[in-house]
Protein backbone atom coordinates (compact mmCIF):
# COMPACT_ATOMS: atom_id res chain seq x y z
CA UNK A 1 0.00 0.00 0.00
CA UNK A 2 1.08 3.40 -0.97
CA UNK A 3 2.11 5.32 1.96
CA UNK A 4 1.06 9.59 1.75
CA UNK A 5 4.27 10.52 0.06
CA UNK A 6 4.20 7.99 -2.27
CA UNK A 7 0.83 8.63 -3.40
CA UNK A 8 1.21 11.63 -4.05
CA UNK A 9 4.34 11.44 -5.76
CA UNK A 10 2.29 9.31 -8.67
CA UNK A 11 -0.63 12.16 -8.76
CA UNK A 12 2.02 14.40 -9.30
CA UNK A 13 4.11 12.53 -11.74
CA UNK A 14 0.94 12.20 -14.38
CA UNK A 15 0.28 15.89 -14.79
CA UNK A 16 4.09 16.88 -15.25
CA UNK A 17 4.37 14.07 -17.75
CA UNK A 18 1.38 15.59 -19.83
CA UNK A 19 2.86 18.66 -19.54
CA UNK A 20 6.57 18.18 -21.34
CA UNK A 21 4.38 16.15 -24.35
CA UNK A 22 1.89 19.35 -25.02
CA UNK A 23 0.88 22.25 -24.38
CA UNK A 24 -0.99 23.60 -27.65
CA UNK A 25 -2.36 26.16 -25.25
CA UNK A 26 1.14 27.80 -24.37
CA UNK A 27 -0.17 28.35 -20.88
CA UNK A 28 2.46 30.29 -19.05
CA UNK A 29 5.01 30.09 -21.72
CA UNK A 30 6.37 33.56 -22.96
CA UNK A 31 6.86 33.81 -26.60
CA UNK A 32 10.77 33.52 -25.41
CA UNK A 33 10.70 30.89 -23.68
CA UNK A 34 11.04 33.07 -20.22
CA UNK A 35 9.29 31.20 -17.45
CA UNK A 36 6.83 33.34 -15.83
CA UNK A 37 6.51 35.06 -13.09
CA UNK A 38 4.09 35.56 -9.94
CA UNK A 39 2.22 37.80 -8.42
CA UNK A 40 0.68 36.10 -5.47
CA UNK A 41 -2.13 37.98 -3.40
CA UNK A 42 -3.50 37.39 -0.48
CA UNK A 43 -6.78 38.75 1.22
CA UNK A 44 -7.82 38.41 4.64
CA UNK A 45 -11.31 37.38 5.77
CA UNK A 46 -12.52 37.93 1.84
CA UNK A 47 -15.47 35.90 1.57
CA UNK A 48 -16.23 35.48 -2.28
CA UNK A 49 -19.15 38.39 -2.34
CA UNK A 50 -17.62 40.54 -5.11
CA UNK A 51 -18.99 41.94 -8.12
CA UNK A 52 -17.42 39.08 -10.42
CA UNK A 53 -19.01 36.26 -7.98
CA UNK A 54 -22.79 37.81 -9.62
CA UNK A 55 -22.77 40.04 -5.92
CA UNK A 56 -23.27 43.47 -8.25
CA UNK A 57 -23.97 45.09 -4.94
CA UNK A 58 -20.51 45.49 -3.84
CA UNK A 59 -18.04 47.42 -5.75
CA UNK A 60 -14.36 45.25 -6.84
CA UNK A 61 -13.68 46.61 -9.89
CA UNK A 62 -10.11 45.63 -9.67
CA UNK A 63 -10.55 42.35 -8.45
CA UNK A 64 -13.07 42.10 -11.40
CA UNK A 65 -10.32 42.73 -14.23
CA UNK A 66 -8.57 39.87 -12.88
CA UNK A 67 -11.21 37.61 -13.21
CA UNK A 68 -12.15 38.96 -16.49
CA UNK A 69 -8.06 38.41 -17.28
CA UNK A 70 -8.46 34.84 -15.72
CA UNK A 71 -10.70 32.69 -14.44
CA UNK A 72 -12.69 32.86 -11.69
CA UNK A 73 -13.49 29.46 -8.76
CA UNK A 74 -16.35 29.76 -7.69
CA UNK A 75 -16.11 26.43 -5.16
CA UNK A 76 -12.84 26.95 -3.69
CA UNK A 77 -12.63 25.69 -0.25
CA UNK A 78 -9.64 26.18 2.56
CA UNK A 79 -8.64 23.84 4.70
CA UNK A 80 -9.42 24.96 7.69
CA UNK A 81 -11.33 28.30 8.11
CA UNK A 82 -9.28 30.69 10.72
CA UNK A 83 -5.66 32.32 9.52
CA UNK A 84 -2.87 30.36 10.49
CA UNK A 85 -4.04 26.85 9.81
CA UNK A 86 -5.23 28.00 6.44
CA UNK A 87 -2.20 29.98 5.24
CA UNK A 88 -0.04 27.34 6.54
CA UNK A 89 -1.29 24.65 4.29
CA UNK A 90 -2.22 26.37 1.39
CA UNK A 91 1.75 27.75 1.91
CA UNK A 92 3.09 24.30 2.26
CA UNK A 93 0.55 22.20 0.34
CA UNK A 94 -0.59 20.04 2.93
CA UNK A 95 -3.44 20.02 4.70
CA UNK A 96 -3.87 20.82 8.57
CA UNK A 97 -3.43 17.24 10.34
CA UNK A 98 -0.02 17.45 8.41
CA UNK A 99 1.17 20.30 9.50
CA UNK A 100 -0.35 19.97 13.03
CA UNK A 101 -1.70 23.28 12.51
CA UNK A 102 -4.90 24.05 14.41
CA UNK A 103 -4.77 26.57 16.12
CA UNK A 104 -3.30 30.43 15.98
CA UNK A 105 0.27 29.87 18.40
CA UNK A 106 1.75 26.87 16.22
CA UNK A 107 4.35 27.00 13.75
CA UNK A 108 4.25 24.56 10.92
CA UNK A 109 7.68 23.98 10.94
CA UNK A 110 7.22 22.66 14.40
CA UNK A 111 6.09 19.40 13.25
CA UNK A 112 7.54 19.49 9.84
CA UNK A 113 10.78 21.43 9.72
CA UNK A 114 12.15 20.48 6.24
CA UNK A 115 8.89 21.24 4.52
CA UNK A 116 9.28 23.66 1.46
CA UNK A 117 7.19 26.42 0.76
CA UNK A 118 5.87 27.56 -2.24
CA UNK A 119 7.56 30.55 -2.40
CA UNK A 120 10.60 28.39 -0.88
CA UNK A 121 10.03 26.33 -3.85
CA UNK A 122 10.32 29.14 -6.35
CA UNK A 123 13.34 30.64 -4.41
CA UNK A 124 15.09 26.86 -4.77
CA UNK A 125 14.02 27.13 -8.64
CA UNK A 126 15.59 30.28 -9.97
CA UNK A 127 13.10 32.59 -8.88
CA UNK A 128 13.59 35.98 -6.80
CA UNK A 129 11.27 35.87 -4.33
CA UNK A 130 9.88 38.86 -1.93
CA UNK A 131 6.97 39.06 0.42
CA UNK A 132 4.99 41.88 2.00
CA UNK A 133 2.10 42.28 4.38
CA UNK A 134 -0.20 39.44 5.61
CA UNK A 135 1.31 36.16 3.67
CA UNK A 136 1.80 33.94 6.96
CA UNK A 137 0.22 34.67 10.04
CA UNK A 138 1.47 37.42 11.62
CA UNK A 139 4.75 36.97 13.79
CA UNK A 140 5.43 33.39 12.50
CA UNK A 141 7.18 35.29 9.39
CA UNK A 142 9.00 32.01 7.62
CA UNK A 143 12.67 33.48 6.85
CA UNK A 144 13.61 30.31 4.60
CA UNK A 145 11.14 31.16 2.38
CA UNK A 146 12.11 34.45 0.70
CA UNK A 147 15.14 35.73 -0.98
CA UNK A 148 15.36 39.10 0.78
CA UNK A 149 13.51 39.33 4.42
CA UNK A 150 9.84 40.18 4.20
CA UNK A 151 8.57 43.25 5.50
CA UNK A 152 5.42 44.63 6.29
CA UNK A 153 4.84 48.14 7.44
CA UNK A 154 3.60 50.14 10.72
CA UNK A 155 0.37 51.92 10.54
CA UNK A 156 -2.07 52.37 13.44
CA UNK A 157 -5.16 50.89 13.68
CA UNK A 158 -7.52 53.68 13.84
CA UNK A 159 -7.39 57.51 12.85
CA UNK A 160 -9.73 58.69 15.26
CA UNK A 161 -7.82 58.60 18.66
CA UNK A 162 -8.50 54.62 19.63
CA UNK A 163 -6.26 52.51 20.37
CA UNK A 164 -3.23 51.59 17.79
CA UNK A 165 -1.85 48.40 19.69
CA UNK A 166 -1.56 46.02 17.25
CA UNK A 167 -2.85 42.50 18.43
CA UNK A 168 -3.89 39.07 16.88
CA UNK A 169 -7.16 40.08 15.60
CA UNK A 170 -8.29 36.49 15.10
CA UNK A 171 -8.30 35.92 18.92
CA UNK A 172 -11.09 36.55 21.72
CA UNK A 173 -9.94 39.55 23.82
CA UNK A 174 -10.25 42.89 24.12
CA UNK A 175 -9.51 45.11 21.34
CA UNK A 176 -9.24 48.56 22.47
CA UNK A 177 -11.16 50.05 19.70
CA UNK A 178 -14.91 49.80 17.71
CA UNK A 179 -15.62 47.32 14.79
CA UNK A 180 -15.27 49.69 12.68
CA UNK A 181 -14.36 53.36 11.33
CA UNK A 182 -14.55 55.67 8.30
CA UNK A 183 -11.85 58.37 8.36
CA UNK A 184 -11.61 60.98 5.73
CA UNK A 185 -7.67 59.49 5.27
CA UNK A 186 -5.66 58.74 2.15
CA UNK A 187 -5.31 55.09 1.40
CA UNK A 188 -1.95 54.64 3.02
CA UNK A 189 -2.83 56.31 6.14
CA UNK A 190 -4.09 52.37 7.01
CA UNK A 191 -1.65 49.78 6.30
CA UNK A 192 -2.97 47.88 3.52
CA UNK A 193 -2.27 51.40 1.47
CA UNK A 194 0.99 51.05 3.21
CA UNK A 195 1.55 47.54 1.64
CA UNK A 196 0.37 48.69 -1.92
CA UNK A 197 2.91 51.58 -2.24
CA UNK A 198 5.94 49.21 -1.02
CA UNK A 199 4.80 46.68 -3.82
CA UNK A 200 4.27 49.07 -6.53
CA UNK A 201 7.88 50.42 -5.46
CA UNK A 202 8.84 47.02 -5.50
CA UNK A 203 7.72 45.91 -8.89
CA UNK A 204 9.60 48.74 -10.02
CA UNK A 205 12.81 47.44 -9.21
CA UNK A 206 12.26 43.83 -10.15
CA UNK A 207 11.09 44.18 -13.12
CA UNK A 208 15.13 44.67 -13.82
CA UNK A 209 16.28 41.74 -12.65
CA UNK A 210 17.29 39.19 -14.91
CA UNK A 211 15.70 36.44 -12.89
CA UNK A 212 11.70 35.92 -13.10
CA UNK A 213 10.28 36.72 -9.61
CA UNK A 214 7.66 35.46 -7.24
CA UNK A 215 6.32 38.67 -5.17
CA UNK A 216 3.53 37.74 -2.40
CA UNK A 217 1.63 40.90 -1.09
CA UNK A 218 -1.01 40.20 1.72
CA UNK A 219 -3.83 42.66 2.56
CA UNK A 220 -4.97 42.53 5.99
CA UNK A 221 -8.79 44.20 5.18
CA UNK A 222 -11.47 43.08 4.99
CA UNK A 223 -10.42 41.62 8.82
CA UNK A 224 -12.05 43.36 11.69
CA UNK A 225 -11.52 46.10 12.53
CA UNK A 226 -13.94 47.45 9.42
CA UNK A 227 -11.37 50.59 8.75
CA UNK A 228 -11.57 52.29 5.64
CA UNK A 229 -11.00 55.91 4.22
CA UNK A 230 -14.69 57.48 4.02
CA UNK A 231 -14.65 57.74 0.22
CA UNK A 232 -15.25 53.62 0.38
CA UNK A 233 -17.91 53.80 2.68
CA UNK A 234 -19.77 56.21 0.81
CA UNK A 235 -20.16 53.44 -2.37
CA UNK A 236 -22.88 51.76 0.06
CA UNK A 237 -26.11 53.13 1.01
CA UNK A 238 -26.39 51.49 4.39
CA UNK A 239 -30.77 51.94 3.68
CA UNK A 240 -30.11 49.58 0.98
CA UNK A 241 -27.79 46.99 2.62
CA UNK A 242 -29.35 43.36 2.96
CA UNK A 243 -29.54 41.71 6.14
CA UNK A 244 -28.67 37.60 6.43
CA UNK A 245 -31.55 35.95 5.34
CA UNK A 246 -30.92 33.47 7.76
CA UNK A 247 -29.90 34.52 11.11
CA UNK A 248 -30.43 31.62 13.17
CA UNK A 249 -28.47 28.06 14.02
CA UNK A 250 -29.20 25.36 11.77
CA UNK A 251 -31.90 23.02 12.52
CA UNK A 252 -31.04 19.51 14.27
CA UNK A 253 -27.24 20.93 14.10
CA UNK A 254 -24.86 20.14 16.82
CA UNK A 255 -24.27 23.22 19.27
CA UNK A 256 -20.45 23.18 18.65
CA UNK A 257 -21.04 23.74 15.14
CA UNK A 258 -20.64 26.92 15.68
CA UNK A 259 -19.40 29.50 17.51
CA UNK A 260 -20.29 32.77 19.62
CA UNK A 261 -19.39 35.17 17.42
CA UNK A 262 -16.81 35.82 19.89
CA UNK A 263 -14.08 37.58 17.40
CA UNK A 264 -16.70 40.38 17.37
CA UNK A 265 -18.09 40.62 20.50
CA UNK A 266 -14.75 42.02 21.62
CA UNK A 267 -14.87 45.41 20.09
CA UNK A 268 -16.41 48.15 21.88
CA UNK A 269 -20.28 48.83 21.42
CA UNK A 270 -20.67 45.12 20.47
CA UNK A 271 -22.82 42.59 22.52
CA UNK A 272 -21.10 40.15 24.59
CA UNK A 273 -23.96 37.80 24.34
CA UNK A 274 -27.28 37.09 22.45
CA UNK A 275 -28.21 38.99 18.93
CA UNK A 276 -26.81 41.28 17.46
CA UNK A 277 -29.94 43.68 16.44
CA UNK A 278 -30.25 45.19 12.83
CA UNK A 279 -28.49 48.64 13.51
CA UNK A 280 -25.48 47.12 14.72
CA UNK A 281 -25.69 44.06 11.53
CA UNK A 282 -26.14 46.59 9.04
CA UNK A 283 -23.25 48.76 10.06
CA UNK A 284 -20.78 45.67 10.74
CA UNK A 285 -21.80 44.80 6.94
CA UNK A 286 -21.49 48.29 5.83
CA UNK A 287 -18.08 48.41 7.49
CA UNK A 288 -17.15 44.89 6.10
CA UNK A 289 -18.20 46.17 2.31
CA UNK A 290 -16.18 49.16 2.59
CA UNK A 291 -13.24 47.81 3.63
CA UNK A 292 -13.76 45.34 0.50
CA UNK A 293 -13.43 48.13 -1.67
CA UNK A 294 -10.96 49.43 0.04
CA UNK A 295 -8.24 46.56 -0.38
CA UNK A 296 -10.05 46.29 -4.13
CA UNK A 297 -8.22 49.49 -4.39
CA UNK A 298 -5.17 48.66 -3.42
CA UNK A 299 -4.98 45.44 -5.76
CA UNK A 300 -5.82 47.77 -8.30
CA UNK A 301 -2.30 50.01 -7.89
CA UNK A 302 -0.25 46.92 -7.79
CA UNK A 303 -2.12 45.73 -11.31
CA UNK A 304 -1.81 48.95 -12.78
CA UNK A 305 1.98 48.75 -11.77
CA UNK A 306 2.30 45.43 -13.22
CA UNK A 307 0.59 47.16 -16.87
CA UNK A 308 3.50 49.78 -16.26
CA UNK A 309 6.36 47.71 -16.48
CA UNK A 310 5.39 45.85 -19.39
CA UNK A 311 4.97 42.88 -17.26
CA UNK A 312 1.51 41.40 -17.04
CA UNK A 313 1.61 39.73 -20.00
CA UNK A 314 4.27 36.91 -18.64
CA UNK A 315 2.76 37.00 -14.95
CA UNK A 316 0.80 34.83 -13.82
CA UNK A 317 -1.39 36.25 -10.97
CA UNK A 318 -3.09 34.90 -8.55
CA UNK A 319 -5.65 35.82 -5.67
CA UNK A 320 -7.21 34.16 -3.10
CA UNK A 321 -9.06 35.05 0.62
CA UNK A 322 -7.01 32.87 3.43
CA UNK A 323 -11.19 31.53 4.04
CA UNK A 324 -14.96 32.29 4.11
CA UNK A 325 -16.99 34.57 6.74
CA UNK A 326 -20.16 34.90 8.13
CA UNK A 327 -21.66 38.10 7.85
CA UNK A 328 -25.33 37.52 10.27
CA UNK A 329 -25.54 33.61 8.68
CA UNK A 330 -26.81 31.06 11.09
CA UNK A 331 -26.71 34.29 13.59
CA UNK A 332 -22.90 34.23 13.69
CA UNK A 333 -20.37 36.25 12.65
CA UNK A 334 -16.74 35.97 11.64
CA UNK A 335 -15.69 32.51 10.87
CA UNK A 336 -14.82 29.39 12.69
CA UNK A 337 -16.61 26.60 11.71
CA UNK A 338 -17.13 23.94 8.26
CA UNK A 339 -19.98 25.83 7.13
CA UNK A 340 -20.12 27.04 3.67
CA UNK A 341 -20.19 30.85 4.25
CA UNK A 342 -16.59 30.03 6.14
CA UNK A 343 -14.85 27.32 3.89
CA UNK A 344 -15.95 28.50 0.46
CA UNK A 345 -13.01 31.37 -0.28
CA UNK A 346 -12.54 33.56 -3.56
CA UNK A 347 -9.92 32.45 -5.67
CA UNK A 348 -8.74 33.89 -9.26
CA UNK A 349 -5.92 33.18 -11.49
CA UNK A 350 -4.89 34.21 -14.74
CA UNK A 351 -1.98 32.69 -16.57
CA UNK A 352 0.11 33.62 -20.02
CA UNK A 353 -1.60 31.79 -22.70
CA UNK A 354 -4.56 30.41 -21.16
CA UNK A 355 -7.33 29.64 -23.44
CA UNK A 356 -10.57 29.95 -20.57
CA UNK A 357 -9.78 33.76 -20.17
CA UNK A 358 -13.01 35.61 -18.34
CA UNK A 359 -14.69 32.14 -17.27
CA UNK A 360 -16.21 30.74 -13.94
CA UNK A 361 -15.40 27.27 -13.10
CA UNK A 362 -17.68 25.43 -10.95
CA UNK A 363 -15.05 22.61 -10.46
CA UNK A 364 -14.22 21.86 -6.76
CA UNK A 365 -10.73 22.95 -5.62
CA UNK A 366 -8.76 23.18 -2.59
CA UNK A 367 -6.28 25.09 -1.49
CA UNK A 368 -3.51 22.99 -1.25
CA UNK A 369 -3.99 22.61 -4.53
CA UNK A 370 -2.45 26.24 -5.27
CA UNK A 371 0.94 24.97 -4.36
CA UNK A 372 0.89 22.10 -7.12
CA UNK A 373 -1.24 24.65 -9.80
CA UNK A 374 1.48 27.53 -9.50
CA UNK A 375 4.23 25.13 -10.19
CA UNK A 376 3.23 23.46 -12.72
CA UNK A 377 1.79 26.66 -14.63
CA UNK A 378 5.59 27.88 -13.92
CA UNK A 379 7.02 24.63 -15.42
CA UNK A 380 8.47 23.03 -11.92
CA UNK A 381 9.50 20.01 -10.55
CA UNK A 382 6.26 18.81 -8.12
CA UNK A 383 7.71 18.42 -4.45
CA UNK A 384 6.50 15.24 -3.21
CA UNK A 385 4.77 16.33 0.02
CA UNK A 386 2.34 18.07 -1.76
CA UNK A 387 -1.54 16.62 -0.58
CA UNK A 388 -3.23 18.06 -3.87
CA UNK A 389 -3.85 18.50 -7.52
CA UNK A 390 -2.89 21.15 -10.09
CA UNK A 391 -5.75 22.31 -11.96
CA UNK A 392 -3.74 23.58 -14.78
CA UNK A 393 -5.91 21.71 -17.26
CA UNK A 394 -9.20 23.52 -15.64
CA UNK A 395 -7.38 27.02 -16.74
CA UNK A 396 -8.23 25.37 -20.64
CA UNK A 397 -11.21 23.62 -19.96
CA UNK A 398 -13.16 24.48 -16.89
CA UNK A 399 -16.00 21.91 -17.42
CA UNK A 400 -13.71 19.33 -17.39
CA UNK A 401 -14.31 16.41 -14.47
CA UNK A 402 -12.64 17.05 -11.41
CA UNK A 403 -12.63 15.60 -7.83
CA UNK A 404 -15.35 14.24 -6.16
CA UNK A 405 -15.01 16.20 -3.27
CA UNK A 406 -13.04 19.15 -0.65
CA UNK A 407 -12.27 18.38 2.86
CA UNK A 408 -12.51 21.01 5.36
CA UNK A 409 -11.99 20.63 9.01
CA UNK A 410 -12.27 22.68 12.61
CA UNK A 411 -11.57 21.63 15.85
CA UNK A 412 -13.88 21.90 18.95
CA UNK A 413 -12.05 21.95 22.25
CA UNK A 414 -9.21 19.90 23.05
CA UNK A 415 -11.14 16.96 22.52
CA UNK A 416 -13.52 16.96 19.32
CA UNK A 417 -12.82 17.64 15.33
CA UNK A 418 -15.23 18.51 12.68
CA UNK A 419 -13.97 16.68 9.74
CA UNK A 420 -16.35 18.22 6.97
CA UNK A 421 -16.52 16.32 2.89
CA UNK A 422 -18.17 19.03 0.08
CA UNK A 423 -19.15 16.96 -2.65
CA UNK A 424 -21.11 18.58 -5.87
CA UNK A 425 -24.39 18.55 -3.75
CA UNK A 426 -23.78 18.27 0.12
CA UNK A 427 -21.76 18.70 2.96
CA UNK A 428 -21.09 15.90 4.99
CA UNK A 429 -19.88 16.66 8.55
CA UNK A 430 -18.79 14.20 10.96
CA UNK A 431 -17.28 15.50 14.65
CA UNK A 432 -14.80 13.10 16.28
CA UNK A 433 -12.71 12.56 18.81
CA UNK A 434 -9.83 14.07 18.02
CA UNK A 435 -7.26 11.37 19.70
CA UNK A 436 -10.14 8.56 18.70
CA UNK A 437 -11.10 9.16 15.12
CA UNK A 438 -13.75 6.25 15.91
CA UNK A 439 -15.96 7.99 18.55
CA UNK A 440 -18.63 9.68 16.38
CA UNK A 441 -20.20 12.45 18.40
CA UNK A 442 -22.69 14.00 15.89
CA UNK A 443 -23.47 13.68 12.00
CA UNK A 444 -24.32 16.90 9.69
CA UNK A 445 -25.52 16.35 6.33
CA UNK A 446 -26.71 19.42 4.24
CA UNK A 447 -28.58 19.20 0.64
CA UNK A 448 -27.41 21.95 -1.42
CA UNK A 449 -29.54 21.68 -4.20
CA UNK A 450 -32.40 21.53 -1.78
CA UNK A 451 -30.76 23.96 0.70
CA UNK A 452 -28.14 26.19 -0.18
CA UNK A 453 -27.98 27.97 2.62
CA UNK A 454 -27.43 24.68 4.78
CA UNK A 455 -30.31 26.05 6.83
CA UNK A 456 -31.51 22.09 8.17
CA UNK A 457 -29.24 19.21 9.15
CA UNK A 458 -30.93 16.15 7.64
CA UNK A 459 -28.87 13.70 9.11
CA UNK A 460 -31.15 12.45 11.18
CA UNK A 461 -33.76 11.22 8.91
CA UNK A 462 -34.47 7.77 8.34
CA UNK A 463 -35.37 8.43 4.22
CA UNK A 464 -31.42 9.43 4.06
CA UNK A 465 -30.29 6.45 5.68
CA UNK A 466 -28.75 4.83 2.85
CA UNK A 467 -26.99 8.24 1.43
CA UNK A 468 -25.72 8.99 4.75
CA UNK A 469 -23.73 5.46 4.93
CA UNK A 470 -22.49 6.25 1.13
CA UNK A 471 -21.10 9.53 2.33
CA UNK A 472 -19.91 8.10 5.27
CA UNK A 473 -17.87 5.65 3.44
CA UNK A 474 -16.19 8.17 0.85
CA UNK A 475 -15.34 10.78 3.99
CA UNK A 476 -13.75 7.71 5.75
CA UNK A 477 -12.14 6.87 2.18
CA UNK A 478 -10.84 10.94 2.11
CA UNK A 479 -9.15 12.71 -0.01
CA UNK A 480 -6.48 10.25 -0.51
CA UNK A 481 -8.47 7.76 -2.35
CA UNK A 482 -9.01 10.12 -5.20
CA UNK A 483 -6.87 10.46 -7.82
CA UNK A 484 -6.74 13.16 -10.73
CA UNK A 485 -8.96 12.65 -13.75
CA UNK A 486 -7.44 10.79 -17.09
Amino acid sequence: MLNRRQFMSRVAAAPLAAAAIQTASGIATAANGAKPNVLFIAVDDLRPELNCYGRTWIHSPNIDRLAKMGMAFERAYCQQAVCSPSRSSLMTGTRPDSTKVWDLVTHFRAAEPNIVTVPEHFKKNGYFVQGMGKIFHPGYDDPRSWSVPWQTPEAPTYAKGKSANEVDEDKPKAKGGPPVESADVPDNFYKDGKVADIAVATLKVIAKKPEPFFLAVGFAKPHLPFVSPKKYWDLYDPAKIQLAPNPYHPEDAPEWALTNSNEVRNYQGMPTKGKFDDTIARQLKHGYYAAVSYTDAQIGKVLDELDRQGLTKNTIVILWGDHGWKLGEHGEWAKHSNVENDTNAPLLLAAPGMKAANKHCKALVEFVDIFPTLSELAGLPLPTHLEGWSFKRLLDNPELPWKPAAFSQYPRGKDRMGYSMRTDRYRFTVWVGREDHSRIDAIELYDHQADPQENTNISKRPANAELVKQLMAQWQAGWKAASPPA
